[in-house]
């Protein structure tokens, strides 16, 4: 008997570490690859590139820079862990409001014979805004939203992994308008936004048309409801509401709330004076802080420091979504103590995810103060003379996963680049190489932001994740190679 009770535990504590380990497998990944780049600064050299390429001998990472560089990570990359934080703590007040899932039953309800047509909405959406406005960290925010909704339809994780990393990779794929994420490129290859914007809309349409019809073959492939539906709504979908004295639940309030949210952050981050030469925003922004009474700058004072639309960041997007929280709460008549228990459980749900992120960009200082990254892409491009597709390609897809961050990507390889290359005819293909294949890389990188935390929140381990994806990821590269040879010929 007491044998029996000593291997039930002991099968207990198995179980239990799978699980952990299974919880916390995008930590693990991200673990990895944060030993792979120390090793790298211990084997390879390192070198530089300021006019010209200059080599540094080895830079190698050292012991107490593993305690260092996370904290150099959050000064820097801080900001973008905290809107996860508050996004979480978004969602853990929704989940206290009943219209949230009355919106989310009703908007499933509409869709229940054409929930694929809803799907592909979603996607072309997340793509365009993506593509146009820059919004692949912005999107964040409507990422539980998706899910909840895709898991209602009675579909996996593996879905709403698609529709929501895989459209916003698609959008940087075919990236357009978004400056922010294009402004390295444009300087240092002396492209204008608009250069081969034919090009861009024709990988973008492509991109969205094989994702969706991969993920059409997949849902057709799965039972509508899969076996775990129940348990997957039970995590990631609010309770179900019990009208009480048949009272209807007003969702107009949260509908409008969200929409309001969704164009703040169109309207913020499109760079208006940059791409369209309107400096309405900078008048009205000056007008309104300048603004004073009695010789008070009562505005100015109210709103502290402030930029104008165009120039925000996930910082001021934060503190936005954080008034939302509040007005929510109030409207729908959220008690105080429910209020901040929401705040507390819905941060806590994300917190993993904030982590993983700030592991992420940890690697990104590793990779900035240990350059070894410049030497392997010098001996890749000296492969070929001249432009090639095919080595600027993996040294595209080798800077995207060294450095994750779409600036300091570019950064990393372009100056060089330009500098072996000087003919200027090919600088427009360059900008879409290495625009299409960054998109690419966030589909299959350890070090994609967007990814990663999107795997911990659903719990997906990364191999998982690139077992379903593969053939959709090794068609998408082949169709990026075509398009980048086709605009090379031409």
């Amino acid at each position: 008997m007491v044998k029996k009770l000593v291997l039930y535990r002991d099968y207990s504590i198995i179980k239990l570490g799978g699980e952990f380990m299974k919880r916390h497998n995008t930590v693990k990944v991200v673990l990895l690859t944060l030993a792979v780049f120390l090793l790298l600064s211990w084997i390879l050299p390192a070198a530089y590139f300021q006019s010209s390429y200059v080599s540094q001998g080895r830079v190698q990472m050292g012991l107490f820079d593993i305690a260092n560089y996370p904290v150099t990570a959050i000064q820097y990359f801080g900001y973008i862990a905290i809107y996860v934080l508050v996004v979480g703590a978004f969602y853990g007040v929704l989940n206290q409001i009943s219209a949230y899932r009355v919106l989310l039953d009703r908007i499933v309800n509409k869709f229940k014979n054409h929930s694929m047509f809803a799907i592909s909405i979603i996607m072309i959406l997340f793509a365009v805004i993506t593509s146009i406005c820059g919004l692949n960290y912005a999107l964040l925010l409507f990422f539980p939203f998706v899910i909840s909704l895709i898991i209602l339809m009675g579909y996996d994780k593996i879905v709403a992994l698609l529709v929501t990393v895989g459209s916003v990779c698609v959008g940087l794929m075919g990236t357009t308008l978004a400056y922010n994420n294009t402004s390295i490129l444009n300087n240092f290859l002396g492209i204008d936004v608009y250069n081969q914007i034919i090009a861009k809309i024709v990988i973008l349409v492509l991109g969205l048309v094989v994702l969706i019809f991969n993920v059409s073959l997949y849902i057709k492939k799965m039972p509508k409801k899969s076996k775990n539906s129940e348990s997957l709504i039970e995590s990631y979908v609010p309770n179900e509401v019990k009208v009480k004295d048949g009272k209807q639940v007003k969702i107009w309030p949260l509908v409008l709330i969200l929409d309001l949210i969704l164009i703040l952050m169109i309207l913020s981050f499109i760079s208006w004076t940059s791409l369209f030469d309107i400096d309405l925003f900078d008048n009205v922004t000056s007008a309104v802080t300048g603004f004073k009474i009695g010789g008070f700058a009562i505005f100015g004072k109210l709103l502290g420091t402030v930029n104008a639309f165009g120039n925000w960041t996930l910082t001021e997007l934060s503190l936005c979504i954080l008034l939302a929280t509040v007005i929510l709460a109030l409207i729908y008549k959220v008690k105080f103590d429910k209020l901040i228990q929401g705040l507390i459980d819905g941060g806590k749900e994300a917190l993993q995810p904030a982590v993983i992120m700030v592991l992420i960009y940890t690697g990104l200082v590793l990779v900035t103060y240990h350059p070894f990254q410049l030497v392997i892409y010098k001996a890749i491009l000296d492969i070929t003379k001249g432009f090639n597709v095919f080595t600027a390609s993996i040294v595209a897809l080798l800077s995207s996963i060294f450095n994750g961050d779409p600036m300091y990507t570019f950064n990393s390889v372009i100056p060089y680049l330009t500098s072996i290359i000087t003919d200027k005819k090919v600088y427009s293909v360059i900008w879409i190489v290495f625009q299409g294949i960054y998109g690419f890389a966030m589909l299959i990188a350890p070090t994609s932001i967007v990814l990663m935390g999107t795997l911990s929140y659903l719990n997906v381990s990364f191999k998982d994740w690139l077992k379903n994806i593969w053939k959709i990821a090794l068609e998408i590269l082949v169709l990026l190679l075509i398009i980048f040879t086709i605009l090379v010929l031409i």
